[in-house]
């Protein structure tokens, strides 16, 4: 690769940006240069990121079909892609790998365009558009699951599955054995989705536990991302409820605090779903409805069906339901051990490794 950078192109949310990140990190351990792609929304995370260097090049979602949506998405991708062709000239990288979403279609198609060899990474169990978008484009295909659905039948020969990179803190976790809660004793329940999931979550999980009996009640300690204006209202709503509840709109130690839990209730995009299998953690997963692709819903069936998850569309999330789901599971301990273990058995801590690899036998 005689020096070479390798260019990450990831944009806007986390499910993309977090194995970009991971994989960043792993391709600096093997000495190599990193440089990140990235759109407007990206630049938040820009100086966090493990790259020599962060680029804005100007990007757009189809989110109409009208012609005038049309053609103004089609023109931004078009300037992203004449910027993204000077930059990958004056970067004259080894590789270019994106991760899904629009942000990462100028850069994969200049690459395309230069000759240069190029990947993208499906995160979830349902090939998103952008990606289907490029599979006929692309040198390699890595996905997170065998038989990643949407895949063109006539890239499916450069598919290679590597599973989808989670944080070194996650992968650090991991080794901590899952210990269920017996009759009595504290039990954890986290709970994070997102901005959308925690607004969600804020709504649908404090009258939920107020179904339960108080001996359950007692026993519970909840961790809840919240928004911020939700806060104050949930707090008072767990006060009420006599239920030990912590409460923020983010916290950095996540992954420790879900190797901590008994029961993960969270939303399904692909990293978390990635990060509670490689943990090994019991979870009811509650997708985002109405998300391009139902990415979230193929990804928590995946885990469902794998016995290691409890799918529960919103639709038919009433408070109910969910603290009736609660209430047996806190009450079979047996039944959170056994998805526990199938979690387990679906997490790829190599993931990062395996991409790494095909990064560089690409890059060769």
């Amino acid at each position: 690769m005689s020096g070479k950078p390798i260019v990450l192109a990831a944009g806007g949310t986390g499910g993309h940006l977090f194995p970009a990140f991971a994989l960043a990190e792993e391709l600096a351990r093997r000495g190599l240069t990193v440089d990140l792609v990235t759109d407007e929304r990206g630049d938040r995370y820009g100086t966090a990121f493990p790259a020599r260097a962060m680029h804005q090049i100007p990007s757009a979602t189809i989110r109409g079909r009208s012609p005038l949506d049309l053609a103004r998405t089609g023109g931004k991708l078009s300037a992203g892609t004449l910027k993204a062709w000077a930059l990958l000239g004056k970067l004259q990288p080894a590789a270019v790998i994106g991760f899904g979403g629009y942000p990462s279609f100028p850069p994969l198609i200049a690459a395309r365009l230069r000759g240069i060899p190029c990947a993208v990474h499906e995160q979830n169990a349902m090939m998103g558009r952008a990606n289907r978008m490029l599979a006929g484009r692309v040198t390699a295909i890595a996905a997170s699951w065998a038989d990643t659905r949407g895949v063109p039948g006539s890239a499916k020969g450069k598919v290679t599955v590597t599973g989808n990179p989670v944080r070194q803190a996650v992968v650090d976790w991991s080794h901590k054995a899952f210990a269920p809660s017996r009759d009595g004793q504290p039990f954890t329940l986290v709970v994070f989705g997102g901005s959308q999931g925690a607004r969600f979550f804020s709504e649908a999980v404090p009258p939920a536990l107020a179904t339960l009996p108080d001996a359950l009640k007692r026993r519970l300690v909840v961790t809840q991302q919240c928004r911020e204006e939700d806060m104050a209202e949930v707090g008072a709503a767990y006060a009420q409820l006599g239920i030990r509840a912590e409460l923020a709109p983010f916290f950095k130690n996540l992954p420790e605090r879900m190797a901590n839990a008994h029961l993960v209730i969270a939303r399904s995009g692909a990293s978390s779903v990635a990060e509670l299998a490689v943990l090994g953690r019991p979870a009811i997963l509650v997708p985002l409805p109405h998300a391009l692709d139902n990415d979230q819903l193929h990804n928590a069936k995946r885990l469902a069906d794998a016995g290691g998850a409890w799918c529960l569309e919103q639709k038919d999330l009433s408070p109910e339901r969910l603290g009736g789901e609660l209430a047996q599971l806190m009450q079979t301990p047996a039944r959170l051990a056994a998805a526990a273990s199938a979690a387990k058995a679906q997490g790829r801590p190599d993931a990062v490794a395996n991409l790494a690899d095909l990064v560089v036998r690409l890059a060769r």
